[in-house]
């Protein structure tokens, strides 16, 4: 689905009010679901979620918590729901694996360290530490209890933060605030904003530690795209933040083409980007996880990106503290 405009206002618009009774039913149903008490893995769990609908990092964390665990001595293993991949797991992402499998994150995941998809997370945990995890990073999951979290990060986009700071539908939340607040554990805000840096403050005033970060574009990568006049495409939460990516990378951003999150790319849909790169000379580029759906488009140019952390030595302190509660 692509996020209604209305979701990301500082006030419920009039769309927002008609919707805040369905609102309050969902609410009341996932804050009663987030109070459970979920299953003790047999090794660490660090979640890495987010407190609204939409892309706001969380891939990219999660791989930086991973490679931050590894350069400490750590097997890390990520394990996720698989998102629009029809296989429930648990399973472990191989080579000959798509994202109609699997979901497309956990592709990205699995070039990085093992992967395990499960919609039953406990399962899928068992899984994890029977392949040699000694920590289990999990990619989206903090609404979902089943699975105890030793450490759970929520992560907030800095241009959108709350939103209008509803519940789905009337807003992006996917759980009453109150209810996610006592589930987080630390915020770690990508990128600047009025918004984001509201829901920082926020998550202060509860004591829970923030953490800043920025998503920068591989730099091999970003070279090859300056000068550049591209036709650019994206199926994530918000895809004009990707726009604007390649534009500071120096690529001369012609046309724009939006598509819902995960959005399934149909070979009408190539044949039409195709088509128009081709009439107007420009060459077809889209983000990283909207590459692993195309993985027969050979024309197709992808833009990784990473993320830095402002103070990456007190984060990884902070992370290995945590896990060492559990030791």
């Amino acid at each position: 689905m692509r996020a209604p405009a209305f979701w990301w206002r500082p006030r419920p618009s009039p769309a927002a009010r008609l919707l805040i009774p369905p609102s309050l039913v969902y609410g009341a149903i996932a804050g009663r679901r987030m109070a459970r008490a979920g299953e003790p893995a047999a090794v660490p769990v660090v979640c890495v979620g987010n407190l609204t609908a939409g892309g706001a990092g969380k891939t990219p964390t999660a791989l930086k918590i991973a490679a931050l665990l590894r350069g400490a001595g750590e097997s890390p293993v990520f394990l996720t729901r698989g998102y629009r991949g029809r296989l429930k797991g648990p399973v472990r992402v191989e080579t000959g694996h798509e994202a109609v499998d699997v979901g497309d994150e956990p592709l990205l995941l699995a070039h990085f360290a093992p992967t395990i998809v499960s919609r039953d997370r406990p399962a899928g945990g068992r899984m994890a530490a029977g392949q040699g995890a000694s920590v289990i990073v999990m990619d989206d999951g903090l609404q979902n209890p089943s699975l105890a979290k030793d450490l759970a990060l929520a992560v907030v986009d800095g241009a959108t933060g709350l939103g209008n700071r509803r519940i789905l539908p009337a807003g992006p939340l996917r759980a009453p605030l109150g209810a996610q607040w006592r589930r987080v554990d630390a915020v770690l805000l990508i990128g600047e904003g009025e918004a984001g840096e509201s829901a920082a403050a926020e998550a202060r005033a509860l004591g829970k530690p923030v953490w800043c970060g920025r998503l920068e574009p591989d730099p091999e990568a970003a070279a090859r795209l300056a000068g550049r006049r591209v036709l650019a495409f994206a199926g994530i939460g918000r895809p004009e933040k990707f726009f604007e990516t390649l534009r500071a990378c120096g690529a001369l951003v012609e046309v724009t083409r939006s598509f819902p999150d995960h959005h399934a790319f149909t070979a009408w849909d190539l044949a039409g980007l195709r088509g128009q790169a081709e009439r107007e000379r420009l060459a077809l580029v889209t983000t990283e996880k909207d590459a692993v759906r195309l993985r027969a488009a050979a024309d197709v140019l992808a833009l990784p990106v990473q993320l830095a952390i402002a103070d990456e030595d007190g984060f990884r302190a902070f992370l290995l503290s945590r896990l060492d509660r559990r030791a």
